[in-house]
This record gives C-alpha cells, structure tokens and sequence, in this order.
C-alpha cells in the first residue's frame, strides 16, 4: 500500500503538471474541433490543411476537445 501511495504521488502529481504544459496538434481548418496527442495521430489522417504544434491551453481556449483515438 504505501508503495501504491508513493507511485500516486510521484507519477501523479506529476502527470497533471506535464499535461497542462504540454503540447498538442491541431488541423489548422476552420472547422476543426479535436487536439491530438502525436503528429501521427489516424485522427490527422484527413487533414488537408496545415497541422500546427500549440500548447494544450491555448488548444482549449479555442474550444478543441481531445481526439477520440487518444482518450
């Protein structure tokens, strides 16, 4: 148990601090609704616009919603 609560603590903790500073991909279409967690997502397969790097924040504060493949 308390290697349990050490592994939380360590990885957890942890976890949530890289996944706000972390960076997402995004179709650059005006109708893209979904982030993605690799470049080679399949859920980027159909873009035909630019993909763009951006941090998880501002994906959200565009209203972008994590892809489907990666949940």
């Amino acid at each position: 148990m308390k290697l349990l609560y050490l592994l939380i603590l360590a990885f957890g903790l942890n976890t949530g601090a890289n996944y706000y500073q972390s960076n997402v991909y995004l179709c650059d279409s005006a109708g893209g609704k979904k982030c993605h967690l690799t470049r080679n997502c399949r859920g980027l397969s159909n873009c035909r616009h630019e993909i763009v790097k951006v941090t998880i924040q501002k994906a959200r504060s565009h209203g972008k919603t994590l892809c489907g493949h990666e949940d």
